[in-house]
């Protein structure tokens, strides 16, 4: 579910508990809309995070650190200049609204303490962190709203900050149970779920959803409600407000027979009865991290390497159209052999034949001498008609030898141009992808950027993971590093692992003179089932064998090898660091 105003009173509160009294330590923007700021207290340090993507909008404290960027955005560089040093005073919210009110005391240039106030909107696309002063007026925010997307709310540095447009419906921390009840059994055309998101504020659809369920054990009209349904609404809306009022919560998350999530809540869900398996938090800051990690990882990265995503797809269509348009030409130069046999017929008749003609009709000794026609320029003789055969039979010849290098060349570039996309599709950080690049322009795909001084950072290490029974196993994050991996980390005897036929990463079980077991092979099968652009497909099918079988052929693409003496073994594809607990289960 989408966080609801009621999820946000009780997040407030929980984050409250600590912020409150807690100084700015450091604040960093990772991407264009998200933004991390350390907590100090005398004690301990805690990270708040606040997204305001559309996708996964939220704010809560989180274990995670995404990677900053080498260079600090603007916006970055003024949020420290506002809020740095600033202490927490207060955390409010508006009503049951999606709106959080951070107040700080802070410093401005001149060392004067001023009142800044960061206001953190989670409104699915509309989300939005606001930075004002003192007065309320917008200093800057990671969303700039300007006429042309609103004419009511100008998100602008220098305007006054407008609240959203609040919605008429109860509260329940200052209505009673029985007014809420009241108000929902009038609307008796709607359903029950319906009429009580219609009316108590701050429920989210699967909240008003659930609770018809306690009650009904479904979903009906409120007009056949029983006088018992009617006695249970007043008692669950009493819950509710009475866990408001007392800031208990029960905070946890479902996930379905497969490990995939389905819904988070503040209070116990039971709508999807047996289909579905509740897990429980001890506070409700774990719940986001936990749903949209995964989903942030992968957008931040695509956001940091758009413009590389972008010009890898162009060129895959440009080499894919490029084979296409090959192979239309070998299958055009593919009677290159006839052209031969009309020279050669030219030849043996020439005695008989005229210049002038349009065509030459003879025997053909090839086909049981049945009698051709040979079209021909009547303003050329027949030996120059004759030459000009043999002319184009050999262009054609020599076109068809060139034409098939061409496709093979073509057909190997695509190959490896579809595994940058795979491991572009596993890239988290900047430098992997500062290494993607690398790797293209040291392939010829790019062209190496002049007049810019770059800083260098060491190479990345290959992936590393702790196999049963105390093997290592290891994994190329690119292409380059495949190549490292396999033909100068990897011993002769070790075992290299790798999806069949399809974009993946190099791995190995390295063996340091031990015989590999049936465990340790499994693990590593499954990381080559993993780290490949089919793991979404069940079982994987990944090819082993020892090292010393690899072979690099000459001038060939990063990362491309070929064996012949190999074994093939069928997997799922099961995230490495999640191995071992899956299969205790």
């Amino acid at each position: 579910m989408a966080t609801d105003g009621i999820f946000l009173h009780f997040l407030k509160n929980e984050i409250a508990d600590f912020a409150i009294g807690a100084k700015v330590d450091r604040i960093y923007l990772p991407t264009r809309y998200e933004l991390v700021i350390s907590l100090r207290t005398r004690t301990e340090t805690k990270k708040l995070f606040i997204s305001v993507s559309g996708n996964s909008p939220r704010i809560n404290f989180t274990d995670y650190s995404p990677e900053n960027p080498q260079t600090p955005p603007m916006l970055c560089m003024l949020l420290r200049k506002q809020l740095g040093g600033a202490v927490i005073r207060d955390i409010r919210q508006i009503g049951f609204d999606r709106i959080l009110l951070i107040e700080m005391d802070a410093t401005n240039e001149i060392g004067d303490r001023v009142k800044r106030t960061l206001v953190v909107e989670i409104m699915a696309q509309y989300s939005n962190c606001i930075l004002l002063d003192e007065d309320g007026v917008i200093i800057d925010a990671l969303k700039r709203v300007d006429a042309s997307k609103s004419s009511f709310r100008e998100i602008l540095p220098g305007r006054e900050y407008k609240l959203p447009p609040q919605q008429e419906k109860l509260s329940l921390a200052d209505s009673t149970a029985e007014e809420a009840a009241e108000k929902i059994l009038r609307l008796s055309d709607k359903k029950l779920s319906s009429a009580v998101m219609s009316v108590v504020g701050g429920i989210s659809p699967l909240i008003s959803r659930e609770i018809a369920y306690r009650i009904t054990l479904g979903d009906v009209n409120v007009s056949e409600m029983t006088v018992g349904m009617k006695d249970r609404l007043l008692h669950e809306l009493s819950l509710l407000k009475n866990a408001v009022i007392s800031g208990e919560s029960k905070p946890c998350y479902l996930t379905d027979n497969n490990g995939n999530y389905l819904e988070f809540s503040y209070m116990p869900l039971t709508l999807y009865d047996n289909s579905a398996k509740v897990h429980f938090t001890q506070t409700l800051s774990e719940i986001p991290d936990i749903f949209y990690f995964e989903k942030e990882r992968l957008q931040r990265a695509r956001s940091k390497a758009e413009d590389l995503y972008r010009t890898v797809d162009q060129l895959i269509e440009r080499t894919s159209r490029k084979i296409n348009v090959q192979r239309e030409e070998l299958a055009a130069s593919e009677d290159s052999e006839s052209k031969r046999i009309f020279a050669e017929l030219i030849n043996a008749n020439l005695y008989s034949l005229d210049k002038g003609r349009d065509f030459y009709e003879v025997q053909n000794y090839y086909d049981e001498y049945k009698t051709v026609r040979i079209p021909v320029l009547p303003h050329l003789s027949p030996s120059a008609n004759s030459q000009r055969y043999y002319k184009e039979y050999r262009k054609a010849q020599t076109a068809r030898k060139m034409l098939a290098e061409l496709i093979d060349k073509g057909v190997a570039d695509l190959e490896y141009l579809l595994s940058v996309k795979d491991e572009l599709s596993r890239a988290e950080t900047e430098r992997e992808l500062s290494e993607i690049r690398a790797e293209l322009s040291s392939a010829g795909f790019l062209k190496s950027k002049t007049g810019t001084k770059n800083k260098k950072n060491a190479p990345l290490p290959f992936l590393e993971f702790s196999a049963p029974d105390g093997f290592k196993v290891y994994v190329g994050r690119n292409n380059i590093q495949n190549d490292n991996l396999s033909f100068k980390k990897a011993s002769k005897n070790d075992v290299w692992f790798h999806a069949q036929k399809a974009p993946g990463s190099h791995v190995i079980l390295s063996l340091e003179g031990r015989e590999a077991t049936n465990k340790a092979m499994e693990f590593a099968a499954t990381c080559a089932a993993y780290f490949s652009s089919v793991k979404d497909r069940g079982m994987v099918e990944v090819d082993y064998t020892k090292v010393k079988n690899l072979k690099k052929p000459p001038a060939s693409n990063p990362g491309f090898v070929i064996y012949h003496v190999y074994n093939t073994v069928y997997v799922n594809a099961v995230n490495p660091e999640n191995y071992k607990s899956e299969s205790e289960d």
